[in-house]
């Protein structure tokens, strides 16, 4: 063969290869192209169910966060009032104790036993978290204080403080158990 012929050979084989080339490409072509479209339909749905998936689990955290914040807000809650409840009961106790211990009395073995009863329910409120509300003295806050009667200001005192306290406040944090029963300036 002369080298005229060899290279027409091989480009007619080059030029053959390249048209089964484009055939296979174009012949079966439509069939992997609607494939290609099937199977990217299927992964936008499945990335979409995915990310549904996802946005529902983050929900359901946020609210068992929620609901597990507010389960222990209630039950502090519960608490405090089971607390409050119970203080409210005694507190008279205190006020009788409170009178005995200022009352006069010969026998100072009465007088040390009250004394160390009452202190002993102050040490029980103290843990408890219960807090006697300061009065005497203070401008009367309607808040903490209940005002059951006015009296003339003395000298050098101020209209709206609290000049004598008939019966002690309490509370337990924020919340007042009992308020604090006063006579303020007029």
């Amino acid at each position: 063969m002369t080298e005229e012929t060899k290279k027409t050979t091989a480009a007619e084989e080059e030029a053959k290869v390249e048209t089964e080339a484009e055939e296979k490409a174009e012949a079966p072509a439509g069939e992997p192209a609607e494939q290609v479209q099937s199977l990217k339909a299927k992964l936008e749905t499945a990335e979409k169910a995915a990310e549904a998936a996802k946005d529902q689990l983050l929900r359901t955290a946020a609210e068992y966060e929620n609901f597990r914040k507010r389960s222990a807000r209630e039950k502090d809650s519960a608490f405090g009032d089971g607390v409050s409840h119970a203080v409210t009961q005694i507190l008279g106790i205190l006020d009788t104790l409170e009178m005995a211990a200022n009352a006069p009395t010969e026998d100072e073995a009465y007088k040390k036993g009250v004394m160390m009863t009452l202190d002993q329910a102050q040490n029980a409120f103290k843990n408890l978290g219960i807090e006697e509300i300061p009065a005497l003295g203070l401008a009367f806050d309607p808040q903490v204080h209940n005002a059951v009667m006015q009296q003339p200001a003395a000298e050098g005192q101020e209209s709206g403080t609290v000049v004598q306290v008939f019966q002690k406040g309490y509370k337990l944090g924020d919340k007042v158990v009992r308020h604090a029963t006063v006579i303020v300036a007029e």
